[in-house]
């Protein structure tokens, strides 16, 4: 273990969490049009920051923040990285940013096509669930983690993670449809809102019978439970803040402009919703190590010499 890849790789997963934001910011000001130079704004690299232009060019500023600590990231993984699948998962991290801002640009070049927007925010949340992937591989509780005993009667924990973090990141899918099918002075499509109340009820049966599960089986192992339990914390907390966001949005169409409650709470939905999705990343990640299937041995069980 290198405890200074593992700190470099928390950073860039923090930065990234910090870009989710900022695009949540430019997407409920409306401000995704305000140049439609890329990947230069109003043909400045620095133009005046005012008006919708702060929101747009800072989330292209941050942008290029963590591209460029990417690759750094890239670089060190590579220099002190030993597993050649953390090394191949650095790799992608780099190709997935890549991609995340030639979609970016695409939007400004397009005028804003739904398709793409929506295909920009997930993978955005794909590009955040790698770099969060690579701090848990790096980190001292993944390399020095025991393997624990399952019942082989019960259905297998990783399988109900992995369902968890599918209908999970469906549900994401639907939320940056739904955010993009209309701005801030139109109504919400209404089949969109009930497939993404749905899909949230889908969520909370899916992780919420997963977490109770973990806490049921495997009861003082931290390793396991920690993140079941922040994962289940963070829902709570998300699905007040979607009721929020849903009362707040329906009454912005009257407004002259996006308003700050309408637009904080929002932002704070899709923030929320991304580190739901990150904790049962981890929490998938850390059942499938020390989980090992019950028909044959994982890689990492049966190799835990490159763990």
């Amino acid at each position: 273990m290198n405890r200074g890849l593992n700190r470099f790789a928390i950073l860039v997963a923090c930065a990234t969490f910090f870009l989710i934001i900022a695009g949540a910011l430019v997407t409920s000001h409306d401000a995704g049009l305000a140049t439609s130079d890329w990947p230069l704004s109003n043909g400045q690299v620095f133009p005046k920051m005012v008006g919708n232009l702060f929101w747009e060019h800072g989330h292209r500023m941050v942008a290029t923040t963590v591209g460029m600590l990417t690759i750094v990231l890239l670089i060190y993984i590579l220099a002190k990285e030993k597993r050649s699948w953390v090394r191949k998962l650095g790799v992608f991290a780099l190709l997935a940013v890549i991609a995340q801002g030639l979609l970016g640009g695409l939007t400004v070049k397009l005028m804003l096509p739904l398709a793409v927007s929506s295909a920009h925010a997930t993978l955005a949340q794909l590009f955040f669930c790698t770099t969060v992937s690579l701090a848990v591989f790096t980190s001292r509780s993944w390399i020095e983690a025991r393997q624990l005993e399952e019942d082989k009667e019960s259905l297998p924990l990783r399988y109900l993670c992995t369902a968890a973090l599918v209908t999970i990141f469906l549900q994401l899918i639907l939320g940056a449809t739904l955010r993009h099918s209309a701005t801030w002075d139109q109504k919400l499509p209404v089949e969109l809102v009930v497939t993404h109340v749905l899909g949230a009820i889908a969520v909370t049966l899916t992780l919420g019978g997963t977490v109770l599960t973990v806490l049921r089986r495997h009861k003082g192992e931290k390793f396991l439970t920690r993140p079941a339990t922040i994962a289940l914390s963070l829902l709570v907390v998300q699905l007040f803040l979607g009721v929020a966001a849903y009362l707040t949005r329906l009454k912005s169409p009257g407004d002259p402009q996006p308003l700050n409650p309408m637009v904080g709470i929002t932002v704070a939905h899709v923030a929320c919703g991304a580190l739901v999705f990150v904790s049962t990343i981890v929490l998938t990640l850390r059942t499938y190590r020390v989980l090992p299937a019950a028909d044959a041995h994982s890689t990492w069980a049966a190799r835990p010499q490159e763990s």
